[in-house]
């Protein structure tokens, strides 16, 4: 039966003040997935990492997806995933995006392109629901789609791709842990109307500054004054990373969906690289293992890399 192999993109989500709607994919770290078209009505999922993900098809998100693909068109074949993770789960990179927008790109694929793109993100949040509790697309669409994405509406789905500024991202994850479940839960129900006003602000001024190629606006606007200060406390060091890439030439930068990695916009790979080794210093320095990152944004996308 037909096999297919595709690298799939880490991504970072909000980009500081855009929750739940912004989202940006990289090209480093990322994920290989390999997909063999099954004559069994079988789902089997196989790692060859060490992180202990479920393998059961109903608990895992790639599982998931694919079985609702199955149930939808009522399939008589099946799936054999093998799992190649690099984007490491809870660091705040898309890693449970990864695997469920590889899991729907992957049977599409396999099955001769049978879904629209907005299909494939439909099928794909269910994975990101079992994930984190709730279907959002802020890492699923910058994922299947590369560059930066604006997620209007995920019902009905309406995704607006954005231009790819020709910035670089320096990105640290420090072992410590963070579920986004709990991420979440901490947030406020209800904020007040002029922070929101600011939000807006920010928000839109950072989408203009994108579609224009303004990077001083960019950096203007990646300021977050509802969830950042919240979600900030679950993060050793925040404030003196934050504040220390911005020293180091940063034009901005905050939390990597809901943490704990942190991530910085830079005009040049020399700086981003700086301020790659400068945030890992300060974890160092109280004997938190990171990995750093430093990566141009991914224009692409899912990609598929070997087929036969």
């Amino acid at each position: 039966m037909k096999k297919i192999k595709i690298r799939v993109p880490a991504t970072i989500a909000n980009l500081v003040c855009g929750f739940d709607i912004l989202g940006m994919a990289i090209n480093q770290p990322y994920d290989e997935m390999e997909f063999q078209l099954l004559e069994t009505p079988d789902i089997i999922i196989k790692h060859t990492d060490g992180f202990g993900l479920p393998e059961k098809a109903e608990e895992n998100v790639a599982g998931v997806v694919l079985l609702k693909i199955q149930e939808h068109f009522n399939l008589k074949t099946g799936f054999k995933v093998t799992i190649h993770k690099n984007i490491k789960p809870g660091s705040g990179l898309g890693s449970s995006a990864a695997s469920a927008a590889g899991a729907a790109f992957g049977a599409n694929a396999l099955l001769g392109n049978i879904l629209s793109q907005n299909e494939i993100i439909h099928f794909a949040l269910f994975g990101e629901e079992l994930a984190s509790g709730v279907g959002h697309a802020d890492n699923i669409a910058p994922c299947l789609f590369g560059g930066i994405t604006l997620v209007k509406s995920i019902d009905p789905i309406d995704i607006i791709p954005l231009r790819c500024p020709n910035l670089f991202v320096a990105a640290v994850h420090p072992q410590v842990e963070v579920k986004t479940s709990d991420a979440r839960q901490i947030l406020k129900k209800n904020i007040l109307l002029k922070d929101a006003v600011q939000q807006w602000g920010n928000i839109a001024g950072l989408v203009a500054g994108i579609q224009n190629n303004d990077h001083a606006l960019i950096g203007r606007s990646l300021n977050d004054v509802i969830i950042e200060p919240i979600r900030s406390i679950l993060i050793p060091k925040f404030d003196e990373v934050k504040a220390k890439s911005l020293q180091a030439g940063a034009l901005g930068g905050g939390i990597s969906g809901s943490g704990p990695s942190i991530f910085m916009l830079a005009e040049k790979e020399e700086t981003a690289q700086e301020i790659a080794q400068l945030m890992k210093s300060v974890y160092d320095e109280i004997a938190i293992e990171s990995f750093v990152y430093v990566s141009k944004i991914n224009p692409a996308g899912i990609e598929i890399i070997d087929e036969n």
